[in-house]
């Protein structure tokens, strides 16, 4: 069916001004779906710097409508709530007759997700990112979180997790519902292979460098171990500053290696590392999608990742090595054997692998066939 709809992203997280990166990947599935029908998008954040209580800012980004309310903090988690209560009517005001919900993050949305359904008789669907779902981090969640996010999943036209994975420990939490997994995009007119690589032998890793889940203070013991073995080469951190890991980095004393921190770029600047390095590493100790992973593929580099996120999902390839997590002599085994005996890559073969999978058109596809679903009409 070639009928656009007019549908609205309902998302806790999404890009700020306070987290210019914070959700990205669900921008990415905004502008995606932005191809085939009309989006708009409603986004409420707290904001440290916030003098009033609701600050609306309305904008054309990238041809979506986009609605960020920030919000006066408080440590007051009723007002916090009215707040964000206030703040959902005001935005929803600005906002035309919408055919379909894409709920963003399942908790606390959901709720408005919910009062859409039930009092607009507007049918959602939730795209779901978050890793808090994993144990051990799932012990976390409060009992109150619990009882309202299976309502939400209950009343969902479709439930999609970015992995099957992700999909599997929501079920595990009794989350019932319609389960269709939907990967993240990758924006593949960015990501593509180039016959050029940087002159020494570089590695590159990027995420949000929290330790906890990606593990960088693990990968920078193997850098150690691997400048013994191979001497100098240059391992790019990519997303963060070094800033918690200053102690350790000075403990390991590199003499040859380069270890690079890179903060916050650009998508056309991350493209190129990627293009450029020899290698992509991750290896986190759980993901959810992992989409740089993903990103790394789609530019024609290879790349060795923990048993966690999208590639434990994918079929076998030559193109990726997959090991166990924390487990650091592996990686230290895999990161020689590559640097060593380099394989030859195809790497067209590597950028259309991801084009059939995770490109803007079929994720867009995907979410469209969902939405008539939705609404009971033939797609």
């Amino acid at each position: 069916m070639n009928q656009k709809l007019h549908i609205l992203f309902l998302c806790g997280w999404y890009p700020s001004k306070v987290s210019l990166t914070n959700g990205d990947f669900i921008q990415r599935h905004v502008e995606a779906v932005s191809l085939q029908h009309h989006v708009s998008v409603i986004h409420i954040v707290t904001d440290k710097n916030a003098t009033q209580n609701i600050v609306v800012d309305s904008q054309e980004i990238n041809g979506v409508t986009t609605h960020i309310a920030y919000i006066k903090a408080t440590a007051h988690p009723i007002l916090k709530w009215i707040r964000f209560y206030k703040a959902y009517k005001q935005l929803l005001k600005k906002i035309d007759s919408v055919a379909v919900v894409h709920l963003n993050t399942l908790f606390p949305f959901g709720v408005f997700a919910l009062h859409l359904k039930w009092f607009k008789k507007i049918p959602f669907i939730i795209s779901e990112h978050w890793s808090g779902y994993y144990k051990p981090q799932s012990k976390n969640i409060l009992f109150f979180e619990r009882v309202i996010s299976k309502i939400i999943t209950k009343n969902a036209a479709f439930v999609c997790p970015v992995s099957h994975r992700l999909k599997n420990e929501m079920l595990h939490l009794g989350l019932k519902g319609n389960y269709v997994p939907v990967p993240n995009v990758v924006n593949t007119k960015l990501f593509f292979p180039i016959d050029k690589k940087e002159k020494q032998y570089t590695i590159v890793h990027v995420s949000n460098m929290k330790n906890t889940s990606k593990n960088i203070s693990g990968m920078l013991r193997v850098a150690k171990q691997l400048e013994t073995e191979i001497g100098s080469f240059t391992w790019k951190f990519i997303g963060g500053t070094s800033d918690q890991f200053k102690p350790l980095i000075e403990q390991l004393n590199f003499k040859q290696a380069t270890i690079q921190f890179v903060n916050h770029i650009s998508q056309k600047e991350l493209a190129h590392h990627l293009q450029t390095a020899h290698l992509y590493v991750s290896f986190s100790n759980y993901e959810t999608f992992g989409i740089t992973m993903t990103e790394a593929i789609s530019c024609g580099t290879p790349l060795i990742s923990t048993n966690t996120g999208v590639l434990s999902e994918l079929n076998s390839e030559s193109f990726f090595k997959i090991i166990s997590v924390k487990n650091e002599h592996a990686l230290l085994k895999e990161l020689l054997a590559h640097q060593r005996h380099p394989r030859i890559e195809n790497t067209t073969k590597m950028h259309a692998y991801i084009c059939k999978k995770f490109s803007e058109q079929i994720i867009a596809k995907t979410f469209s066939r969902l939405y008539f679903k939705s609404l009971k009409l033939p797609s």
